[in-house]
This record gives structure tokens, C-alpha cells and sequence, in this order.
């Protein structure tokens, strides 16, 4: 077996040949990484103005070269660098029916004096590979408060308090004495309709009168005077519509049903007036007529209501 031997010329030839292939397949992965990272169309925050605490939004419009990217996979989350934190992104739609990425970046630090810092670059990769390039944004940060105050006319470290403004309250006055004074009309109101209505029953009803007449008794002479006795028989009579003695009481308890629960009371009374006007003797028992006509008053005023 012969010994293969290049000559000069072949061997340039072949040198050459190699060199072009490896310029073509350089020409190649540049051309498709130029194709695949394309930069981002960005809607960036404004550049000035920021301090401790304030929010830098970036929106990513998620196309490459006019078409949509579909899925994207979000940048991380926290820390970038001494001044910001990257919150969690969120993806928004417009009215053309385009997909943004809203990227929002919190200042977490204070400089000491006004200070240039910058939003990171970010790369962007879709399920497709396509990518895209987010620039880095710079921006200002500045301090919340200076150093050292100026000390000078109403330039000083401390401030008074500050007043709180006075309520307009001529309008709730005028609605709470309005209010006061219907109130105080539906109570005089009320009272002047009980006060008639008390009026009217005591003149009108029988043992409303007996019971007034029986206050009036009480203090001129005893309450157990023949006119006293005289006073509870008449509003007894005229409530049951008739003469009423101890045999006829059923008669006026069916008349008047509500004086049912004071038949034991008005049996016992029956019996003591029979025994006072009709069998006359020493030492007859008394009888609590007080206590009787407040209790046939009440039933009747019961009865009304």
C-alpha cells in the first residue's frame, strides 16, 4: 500500500477549503442568532423623580418581527442589585389585541445624595427560542430627605403641627335642632293625647270614675264610708247594665268577661256589703274597697287598651 503524499498545492487548496467552510458556518450561527435576538419594543418609566419605595414599570411588547412570541418564560424574582427588587411580572393585553409583559422594579435602598442607577437588561426566551433584548433603562434615585436643613425662615428641621381644617357644621346644627324639635312636638304631642285620653275614660268609664271618686274619698273620710261602698256598687250596676247582688254576678261577669279573674274578690265583696247594709252587727269585718276599685279600674283600663 502506497504512502499518500500531498503536494504544495494540495495542501493550499485544501487549507483554503476548510477556511471557507468555517467562514460559512460562522456566517450561519450569526445569522441565526441576529434572527432569534431581537430587541424588544419597550415602553420604559420616567428616568427622574424616584426615592425609597417607588415603583419603575417597564411594558414589553411581546412580538418578534411583528408576530407574537406566544409563551415567554418570566425573569426572576428579588434582587437585582443594591438599589432594586424585581416584583412579579404580569402580562397585559391592549386594545389591538398585544400581549405585554409588565415588568415592575421597587427601590429598596436610599442614597445619601442624588444617585444614577440603572434597570437591568433582561433577555426574554419564548418555547420557540426567539428572544428577545431588553435594554438597560437608566434612571435617578434620590434621597428622601437632605442631610442638613437650611435653617432659614420657614426652612427648619421641625415643622408644628398642622391644624386640622374645621368641618362646615352650621348644616348638621340646623338638622339636629329640626330633629330636636319634631322630637320634642311627638313628645308634648303624646303626652297632651294620654293626658285626654285619661281625661275622656275617668268621665266616661265607670270604674275610672269610682277610682277617682275613691282618691277624692280617701283623703276627706275613710275608705270604707257608706259612700264609698255606694261608689263601687253604682260602676258595678252600670257596667253589668243592671242591679248586680251576690246571686246575679254571673250576670255581669258575662257582660264584662274581663272581670273574670276578680270573681273570688267581688264574691267576698258581695258578701261583706250584704252583711254591712242587711245584717247590721258589731265589729263586722272590714273590707279593702281601696284595693278592690284600683284593681276593677285597671281590668277595665286593660279592657280599653
Amino acid at each position: 500500500m502506497k504512502p499518500c503524499v500531498l503536494s504544495v498545492g494540495s495542501a493550499r487548496s485544501l487549507s483554503r477549503h476548510v477556511l471557507i467552510a468555517a467562514l460559512i458556518a460562522a456566517a450561519h450561527a450569526a445569522s441565526s442568532d441576529a434572527a432569534t435576538a431581537v430587541p424588544a419594543i419597550v415602553q420604559q418609566p420616567r428616568a427622574f423623580g424616584y426615592v425609597l419605595g417607588d415603583v419603575l414599570t417597564q411594558r414589553v411588547l411581546l412580538q418578534a418581527g411583528g408576530d407574537d412570541m406566544g409563551a415567554v418564560t418570566p425573569p426572576s424574582v428579588g434582587r437585582t442589585g443594591v438599589w432594586l427588587e424585581r416584583r412579579p411580572v404580569s402580562f397585559e393585553i391592549d386594545a389591538d389585541g398585544r400581549r405585554w409583559m409588565v415588568v415592575g422594579y421597587q427601590i429598596v435602598n436610599a442614597p445619601q445624595t442624588l444617585t444614577q442607577i440603572a434597570l437591568p437588561p433582561l433577555t426574554l426566551t419564548s418555547a420557540s427560542g426567539a428572544q428577545l433584548q431588553v435594554a438597560e433603562w437608566p434612571a435617578s434615585v434620590g434621597p428622601l430627605t437632605p442631610p442638613a436643613t437650611f435653617a432659614a425662615g420657614d426652612l427648619q428641621p421641625l415643622r408644628p403641627d398642622r391644624q386640622a381644617p374645621w368641618l362646615a357644621t352650621a348644616g348638621l346644627r340646623r338638622q339636629i335642632a329640626w330633629a330636636l324639635g319634631l322630637l320634642l312636638a311627638t313628645l308634648l304631642a303624646w303626652a297632651a293625647w294620654w293626658w285626654w285620653r285619661n281625661q275622656r275614660e275617668s268621665a266616661r268609664l265607670p270604674f275610672a270614675r269610682a277610682w277617682r271618686q275613691m282618691q277624692r274619698l280617701q283623703g276627706a273620710q275613710a275608705p270604707s264610708s257608706k259612700d264609698a261602698w255606694f261608689c263601687i256598687h253604682e260602676a258595678l250596676n252600670e257596667t253589668a247594665g243592671q242591679v248586680v247582688h251576690g246571686g246575679s254576678l254571673s250576670a255581669l261577669l258575662t257582660r264584662a268577661p274581663y272581670l273574670q279573674p276578680l270573681r273570688a274578690q267581688l264574691e267576698h265583696f258581695y258578701q261583706v256589703s250584704a252583711e254591712r247594709f242587711f245584717k247590721p252587727a258589731p265589729g263586722a269585718a272590714e273590707f279593702p274597697l281601696q284595693a278592690l276599685s284600683r284593681a276593677l279600674y285597671r281590668a277595665e283600663r286593660r279592657q280599653q287598651r
